[in-house]
């Protein structure tokens, strides 16, 4: 199983669309049984709340099904839990690292960088346009899975 952990600032926007989009992306080819994909904030402000309506929107006009979640703040726990802690922003990283003390073991990523991009998923909370944050999550989770799947297929 690989253990993937999407966090964002709130984990009501970005990281709630990433894991549902990333589950539906390994669901279409055929691999949901390989994973845990789960999402988590840095942040305590929106704890126990469920994916902003403009997430929920947008994942409903391109038919991907919405995970039911409610935002939590990520733990030591599950650090050493996942495999990945994917993180929408430098932000994120740099808050992360704070709160974990570190990344020893190496698991915190900026999701982008997949795809070779060198830039921050946009927070539509902000900026309202979660077309574009669903655009880059998409190209993200599309990397991700390759490399997953280009890694698995080295080990295996």
């Amino acid at each position: 199983m690989i253990k993937i952990l999407f966090i964002c600032h709130g984990n009501i926007c970005r990281s709630t669309m990433a894991q549902s989009v990333f589950a539906h992306l390994v669901h279409q080819r055929g691999l949901a049984d390989r994973f845990v994909i789960d999402s988590a904030a840095t942040s305590r402000e929106e704890i126990g709340n469920p994916p902003h309506r403009g997430t929920a929107h947008k994942l409903q006009q391109e038919n991907i099904p919405l995970i039911p979640h409610r935002a939590r703040q990520v733990t030591q726990a599950d650090y050493d839990n996942f495999d990945y802690l994917i993180c929408m922003d430098r932000n994120n990283v740099r808050n992360l690292r704070a709160m974990l003390g570190g990344d020893p073991q190496g698991k915190i990523y900026k999701f982008l960088s997949y795809a070779g991009i060198d830039r921050d998923i946009a927070d539509p909370w902000y900026t309202g346009d979660f077309d574009e944050t669903f655009e880059d999550v998409l190209t993200a989770g599309h990397a991700l899975l390759e490399y997953l799947q280009t890694a698995s297929n080295k080990s295996g």
